[in-house]
């Protein structure tokens, strides 16, 4: 399967951030993608740095104009895609929601991001609910999707689960940066962390694991903080945890690279994970903690 991830830096302008991506998609498909992911919320800029009543309005019905948007983009190119949506469920209910569109430009299926953050420029407790559909993995033309989203990413259970319900990848739209007041041995140490991590869930589970990042600077509109530098460094690891391709941190960047997915039935044969778990012994992990 030939994949595309589209790492982009935005703006405040919706209509040229969107414009851009149909672009890229289009320069995509000609390359033969069969699958292009978009990076977490990309429509607009991370407004997560702020906590303002105001970015509520950003927020779209599913279905609704985006994806009756990329829904023609994806049946024009015969293309599925993944996108990255600020969901409003309902008057004062909103989710981080991806989506994913079938070739036909119809609505595959869609996941709303469990883990929620709420940290220093990245205040996402304030403006999204936590996910209720669950760890389900989502049946395409082109294969059965475990898609996540962002912080999902730092959690093994959740890629876990994916794997055990049959996705055949891990896909994590993602929007993780830099402050600028980390020093430069704190920035790396960062993004080898989120690399690994993703890098161990590939291993774990056998699995391709395909993370696509936001790059470029957007500033704390409270200035507070220095504002983010999205570290881009979008990637393909394989089950193995073999890193296939991987983007810069500075440039925008169409990432196209051909995955085998029958990989995974040849990398589980050697390392039978799935054979050796102690499901008789993992009650405990259902806890918040063990002891205290």
């Amino acid at each position: 399967m030939k994949i595309a991830l589209i790492q982009q830096t935005n703006t405040g302008n919706l209509r040229e951030n969107i414009d851009k991506l149909t672009k890229n998609i289009i320069e995509c498909s000609k390359q033969g993608a069969e699958l292009v992911v978009l990076q977490e919320l990309h429509n607009g800029l991370y407004f997560c740095q702020t906590e303002d009543p105001s970015i509520f309005d950003q927020a779209e019905y599913i279905p609704g104009e985006s994806t009756q948007y990329f829904g023609k983009i994806a049946k024009d190119l015969n293309l599925v895609i993944v996108l990255s949506l600020f969901e409003k469920r309902a008057p004062g209910l909103y989710h981080n929601t991806a989506v994913v569109i079938e070739k036909d430009g119809t609505i595959a299926g869609k996941y709303r991001k469990m883990h929620i953050p709420d940290d220093p420029a990245y205040y996402e407790k304030f403006y999204f609910t936590p996910g209720d559909l669950g760890f389900e993995p989502i049946q395409t033309s082109v294969g059965k999707l475990g898609v996540l989203v962002c912080w999902d990413q730092w959690y093994p259970e959740a890629a876990r689960l994916m794997a055990m319900a049959g996705a055949e990848v891990l896909i994590y739209p993602t929007a993780i940066g830099w402050e600028s007041t980390d020093t430069e041995d704190e920035k790396q140490r960062q993004l080898d962390a989120w690399i690994i991590a993703q890098r161990g869930h590939a291993v774990s589970n056998g699995l391709h694991v395909i993370s696509c990042n936001r790059v470029g600077y957007e500033a704390d509109p409270s200035g507070v903080t220095n504002g983010i530098s999205f570290w881009g460094n979008s990637f393909v690891a394989g089950p193995q945890g073999e890193i296939i391709a991987q983007s810069g941190n500075t440039q925008e960047e169409n990432l196209i690279v051909e995955i085998d997915l029958n990989r995974t039935e040849t990398v589980r044969r050697m390392w039978p994970f799935f054979r050796d778990r102690r499901i008789d012994a993992y009650d405990e992990i259902v806890k918040r903690w063990r002891k205290g």
